[in-house]
Order: C-alpha cells, then structure tokens, then sequence
C-alpha cells in the first residue's frame, strides 16, 4: 500500500522554505497556489457551471471580459488581498492598481494576468494565470513600474489535462510543480528545467494573420522557418494562449514570436504581467527573451523599464539557435544584435 502514496510529498511550500527561509514568501506562494487551484476548478467546470461567454464589459485594455476572467479575477485578488503579505496589485482585469488597506498590508507587489487565454476558454483550450512579483519600496505604484531585474520571482499555471505551475526566483533555477488531486497540493515534479541543449524540435510558433503588418527581417526569419534551416523545414505551432505556447516552447524546444509592427508598433503582449515573467523563466531556463527591434534597438525584454501598468512590449522567445535565426535576418538589414 505504502508504494502506491507517496509519504513524503515534495510540495511546493517546502520547496519556497527550503530555498528562500523567507516565511512570508511561503505564504505568497500558497496564497497564489490557492487562487490556482480556485481557477483551475472554475475552469474545469465552466461547462457544467454555465461559465461560458461574456460578462458584458471590456476590461483595462479593451478586451471583452468572459465570466471566467471576472471571477479567476475575484478569485485572485481576495487571495493576495487577505494574504497579508501584499500591499500592491495590478490586474489586467482593472484599470487601476489595487491598493492592499494598511492593516492587510504586506512587504510584497504582485503583478497578473488572471486568465490569459481567456478568448479560448467556450472551445475548451488551454488557458492560464501569469504573475510577477516585486519587492514593496514606497507602497504605491511605482514599485511595480521597473525593470525584470527587480522581478524577484515570476511564474505561470497552465490549465489544462494537468494544472502545471512552472517559477523562478530571479537569479536561480526554474521549477515546475503539477497539481496532486488527490491531495490538493502542488508537488514537485520537474526540476531545474532547461531548454533542451540542442534547441530542440524544430518549431516555430507566431500568429501569421500578422504577417503583412510585419519588418522584413521578420517576415524573412519565418520563411526561413518555414523553407527550412539547415535543410528542414519547422513544423508551426500556435495555441493563441501564451501559456500553453511558451510552456511548450520551454519543454520542446522551437521559438515563439510576437513582434512590434505596423498595427501594433509597441507590441500586443503586456510588458508588466506577460513579458517580464516569461522573459524570467526562458533566460533563467537557458534561452532568449528578445524584444526584437523596438523604440530602434534590439534588446532584452528584461531590461524593460514598464512606463504605464498596463503599457505592451513585443516579444521573440526561444533558444540560442532559433533566436540566432532571427538575429541573422536582423544583421542582413544592418540591424545591431546583442551576442548570443
């Protein structure tokens, strides 16, 4: 019998205090954990629970918000409000940051999208939450309007067969923890994840109903994707929920674009709760988190100093070899590219 359960569950509050002997960041963790495990049953039931389609209002940045973004919301910030260790947070879902009241206030600032993904949910594909988290200097805003260097952990929970949380905290390795039903406990199950040192399978990821908004080096590094580097060509693959794409992209290998162009020339992705954090994990993983060529330059999406909380940044995430592709197409138009 004893073969069959595990006694000594690695779970994911022994991971946070082992590694950080920080006990209010343990509580961070579980406070978010929770939210996760109330999301992921929201989700799981959002069909029999009638939480398909809208909610009848747009949310801070003009998407129209489903009943599922409403509530994952809720569910979220009474989490991190109640948690005692947050005294900042901003949402996707509100206009404006949510000031924790004193006397629940904590050393911490958390930044989230609740439920990327969120069009997808009525057709059943795999969606996710996205957090930052910043230490608190002042209290207000401005302590979550600075650059991923200060990110001190950043992570992802994909809701999908399996509720699979994946962080990091800033200068260490990125964990992944899978959700035990059984117990109601994230456990740990893969540890130090990397990109897989060769690059992987050869994938490209990018919704190409943008192509003709695109610059050309762009538009070149795709097809070359798409014709073949080294002689084979790249299998496309794109969920449209950035979760599953990076998640897939973390454990396969391949890239994932979403650049600036001429429809959206600062980018789509939020810079705050989508760049910075996936930025995070995918260098601290062992890959490139590129901005490509934005504000004239081609830098790194972690070097990004956020101006507004819910201002946007393009993204180009993936391993030394694929990323090297697109900087190859960038130097071929006299574009400056870091070193890889």
């Amino acid at each position: 019998m004893s073969e069959k359960f595990d006694v000594d569950a690695p779970t994911l509050s022994r991971y946070v205090m082992a590694n950080t002997k920080d006990t209010e960041l343990v509580i961070l963790l579980n406070s978010l954990a929770t939210s996760f495990k109330l999301i992921a049953s929201a989700v799981g039931r959002a069909g029999v629970a009638q939480l398909y389609g809208l909610a009848g209002e747009v949310n801070s940045t003009g998407d129209d918000q489903k009943k599922l973004d409403v509530m994952s919301n809720d569910m979220m910030i009474n989490a991190l409000v109640n948690s005692g260790v947050c005294s900042v947070l901003v949402s996707e879902e509100n206009e404006e940051p949510i000031i924790v009241p004193a006397d629940k206030a904590g050393k911490f600032c958390v930044a989230f999208d609740p439920l990327d993904g969120s069009s997808n949910i009525d057709c059943n594909v795999s969606v996710g939450t996205i957090f930052s988290v910043y230490e608190k200097k002042d209290g207000s805003v401005n302590d979550l309007l600075r650059s991923g260097a200060d990110c001190i952990c950043a992570g992802y929970c994909a809701y999908s067969s399996a509720v699979e949380l994946v962080f990091t905290f800033q200068g260490s390795s990125v964990e992944g923890f899978c959700l035990d039903p059984t117990i109601g406990e994230f456990v740990h199950t893969r540890v130090n994840m990397k990109f897989p040192s060769d690059g992987g399978k050869r994938i490209y990821s990018c919704n190409e109903g943008n192509f003709v908004h695109w610059d050309q080096p762009i538009k070149d590094a795709v097809d070359a994707f798409k014709n073949g580097v080294g002689g084979k060509p790249y299998s496309a693959r794109y969920v449209g929920s950035m979760v599953a794409d990076i998640h897939r992209t973390l454990l396969y290998g391949g890239i994932y674009i979403y650049p600036a162009d001429n429809k959206s020339p600062k980018g789509k992705l939020r810079c705050l709760y989508e760049g910075i954090p996936m930025a995070l994990i995918i260098e601290q993983a062992g890959g490139i988190a590129s901005t490509g060529l934005f504000n004239g330059k081609v830098g790194r999406v972690i070097e990004l100093t956020p101006d507004a909380i819910h201002c946007k940044c393009p993204i180009i995430m993936g391993g030394p070899r694929d990323v090297g592709v697109v900087y190859d197409c960038y130097k071929k138009h006299g574009v400056e590219v870091p070193e890889l």
